[in-house]
């Protein structure tokens, strides 16, 4: 599960930028016209190598504060 973000500067909990390297395994499915679609991905190795903030700009005030919250909604 992806980290969730804090940025202390401006109190942002919403909007970052995050730069990140990652490794994944793919399965490529081209079709017979030559269009790709990629079936199945799995992230073997992911670095984040900077979090900025969306609203103030700032990378040094950005901290960790937990895992992101996934919300589901039923419809209703």
């Amino acid at each position: 599960m992806a980290p969730r973000y804090r940025c202390r500067a401006c109190g942002n909990l919403t909007r970052f930028d995050v730069v990140a390297t990652r490794r994944t395994l793919s399965y490529h499915h081209f079709s017979l016209g030559g269009e790709l679609v990629i079936e199945e991905q799995a992230v073997l190795e992911e670095s984040v190598e900077e979090v900025s903030c969306r609203w103030c700009a700032s990378s040094r005030a950005v901290e960790q504060v937990g895992p992101a919250v996934l919300v589901e909604t039923n419809g209703s």
